[in-house]
């Protein structure tokens, strides 16, 4: 919370003053508005505040000579600059190092994004130890985030509304700047300049990037330049398209394909060419597009799980523009964003992480960087949907606790006996655990301590959720193994903002530790870890496990006669088809080279014989290409093991299964034995 804070916003744009003064008032800020530098001074003059946010072009002035000045009286203020320009290395430094701004913030800007940097500027205010009556309140909070919502919404339509009317006067005062007027031709560069830093911020994305396109138009001329003019036309018909039609249709959402799809935006055809190709290698759908309208346009239609963009699209850091325009469309706002561009353009490298991009490319790259990039987008799209155990007494805790965290990617448990967690665990096998600090019992602190001394549960996230923040509390919380820790009232935002957090971090860290880099399954340690789980579930359920051992037929005359590129393309797929066609409860992996092994909960040897004949079906079908494109298909041989019929141990049921696995071989390969 904001504990009353007091913030001067420097903004000249009344429709970006009205909709960001609302939010952050509604979060608990005074915010003192100032539309250009005299009213700023005036502002300081009467009262302190706590930081300020400078919006980069004020009437008359710059906002860095605006800052430059306030340096004098403020040296230690924190500042946020907003820009509708990102500003070069050394514009970067001057505002950063010299006039010592906390960060630039790119427009247009969302409010909430906004919230989240003015909250980082104050981050030792801690509040008050909450009252217990914890959730009955975050309830209340929830009424009132929708409120706010419904609030924006309001000021949304209404700048809509206005749309229209700020483009009538902007052709007014272009068809006057075209015929000689400077006045005029200044006037509308000031309301291009605010329709391109406010449209995106009410949720006008099109409008904004459209404004950007006629402002950068209009730059030279006001630096003295002949007036383009067939440019400017050009440049305001697709402004007043935009504008015409600022609310986007109500469509479905593309449904998610079962393989991944990339989107590739760039202006080279033999690119394209060649990410199409390897996209089939890689069993990664490809989808290319030569301009930032086309790749919107793509993005609209189907489904893309991250989006790879040249830095330079359409002329330099255009790529960046256009990324930000596609996570600006409804339901991307954090799609996965890599970039490409020139090796040692350090420029580029900032400008691509400044605009939200995890990986950049050099030109020219390779098919081992495209690879690494596509499964590192895919994945980031498509997580495997978590499990959270939430452990409490109150059983009304544990029901407002899973409302507020379960969806289509986090299963919610809920256990109201502390007595029983070790039992919750091995058979729920949760990715994060939320514990009440104050239960009968033993206490969060106690459960802490002992999961931490179990090998099995020793790298379990734990969030501890208690009404006590004291200094004492974080000590012995922190002593106990606990990973992070909630106040109560537990509001729902924090609550899945940090799960969320961990369970990304946990996902990542487990991938590197225990997944096979080629297939991504499970390597040996971590699958028998996993089986030795599923074979303890499946003895306390009183139902059978089917395990099943792979070998694919053939492989080395595979990699003999196609290449061993083509070997690792199978080897990639058949860990796609066995991470793809199974349950979540089901464990998987690479034995080693062409084995693999699948551990089928509650499976007897004729249902799991069933389902790998499916996959071997599956694979059959499947053709593959040699390293110089001749086509060729593979199959696999498997042998089942049944518990507790041929064993009750997992190394029993490896035996029993690899002895299954050598007969189907014996016995002409490409078959099942069970």
């Amino acid at each position: 919370m904001s504990s009353g804070r007091t913030l001067l916003f420097l903004e000249d744009d009344r429709d970006l003053q009205t909709l960001v003064g609302t939010f952050l008032r509604e979060k608990g800020y005074r915010v003192e508005p100032a539309r250009s530098a005299a009213e700023a001074q005036s502002v300081l003059s009467r009262m302190p505040v706590d930081a300020a946010i400078v919006d980069g072009l004020l009437p008359g002035m710059t906002g860095a000579d605006f800052i430059r000045e306030l340096r004098k009286t403020q040296p230690k203020l924190p500042i946020l600059f907003a820009s509708a320009f990102w500003k070069d290395l050394k514009s970067h430094e001057l505002l950063t190092r010299q006039l010592g701004v906390v960060r630039i913030i790119h427009k247009p800007y969302k409010p909430e994004e906004l919230l989240v940097w003015v909250n980082q500027l104050f981050p030792a205010t801690v509040p008050p130890p909450p009252p217990p009556e914890a959730l009955e309140e975050a309830e209340e909070v929830e009424l009132e985030v929708d409120d706010l919502a419904a609030s924006l919404a309001a000021l949304n339509a209404e700048y809509g509304a206005r749309l229209k009317e700020k483009v009538a006067e902007l052709e007014a005062l272009l068809v006057r700047g075209r015929g000689g007027d400077a006045e005029a031709l200044e006037a509308a560069y000031t309301v291009v300049h605010k329709l391109h830093g406010t449209a995106g911020s009410y949720g006008f994305a099109e409008v904004s990037i459209r404004a950007g396109r006629l402002e950068a138009v209009l730059l030279p001329a006001r630096a003295g330049a002949p007036l383009d003019v067939a440019a400017l036309d050009a440049a305001f018909r697709e402004l007043a398209t935009a504008a015409a039609v600022p609310v986007k249709p109500v469509t479905a959402p593309p449904q998610r394909p079962s393989e991944g799809v990339l989107l590739v935006v760039d202006e080279d055809a033999k690119l394209l060419a060649d990410v199409e190709r390897l996209g089939r290698q890689l069993g990664v759908g490809v989808v290319t597009a030569r301009t930032a309208d086309a790749a919107r346009d793509v993005v609209r239609q189907r489904w893309v799980d991250g989006v790879l963009i040249h830095v330079d699209l359409g002329g330099p850091l255009g790529g960046l523009t256009a990324a930000h325009a596609l996570r600006a469309e409804e339901g991307l706002p954090v799609l996965p964003l890599a970039v490409t561009g020139a090796r040692d353009v350090l420029e580029e490298r900032v400008a691509a992480a400044h605009a939200g991009a995890s990986l950049f490319l050099p030109r020219p790259f390779t098919a081992q960087d495209f690879s690494s990039a596509a499964e590192r987008m895919v994945a980031a799209r498509r997580p495997e949907r978590a499990r959270v155990l939430v452990v409490d007494d109150d059983p009304d805790a544990i029901t407002a606790l899973s409302q507020a965290l379960a969806s289509d990617q986090v299963e919610v448990v809920g256990l109201n006996d502390a007595h029983g967690l070790m039992e919750a665990l091995a058979q729920h096998r949760p990715d994060l655990l939320l514990l009440d600090v104050q239960m009968p019992g033993p206490s969060g602190f106690d459960l802490c301590r002992i999961l931490r001394s179990t090998p099995e549960w020793q790298e379990l996230p734990v969030l501890l959720i208690t009404a006590h923040l004291g200094l004492e509390f974080r000590l012995a919380a922190f002593q106990a193994g606990a990973d992070d820790y909630l106040s109560k009232p537990v509001l729902r935002e924090e609550l899945r903002a940090r799960v969320q957090a961990r369970l990304d971090r946990t996902r990542l860290s487990r991938e590197r530790a225990e997944r096979d880099a080629l297939t991504g399954l499970l390597l040996r340690r971590p699958f028998l870890d996993g089986l030795r789980s599923r074979l303890a579930e499946s003895k306390r359920q009183g139902r059978p496990l089917a395990l099943c051992f792979l070998d694919v037929d053939h492989f080395k005359q595979v990699n003999d006669r196609y290449g061993h590129l083509a070997g690792d393309r199978v080897l990639m797929w058949m860990g796609r088809l066995l991470g793809a066609r199974f349950r979540r409860e089901d464990v998987r992996g690479r034995w080693g080279g062409e084995e693999f092994v699948v551990g089928l909960l509650g499976e007897d040897a004729g249902s799991a014989s069933e389902i790998l004949a499916r996959t071997a079906a599956e694979l059959s079908a499947m053709t593959f290409e040699g390293d110089t494109g001749e086509p060729f298909h593979v199959t696999f041989s498997a042998g089942i093991a049944v518990s507790t019929k041929d064993g009750d141990t997992v190394e029993a049921l490896l035996r029993a299964a690899d002895a299954r696995l050598l007969r189907a071989k014996e016995n002409g390969r490409n078959r099942i034995e069970a």
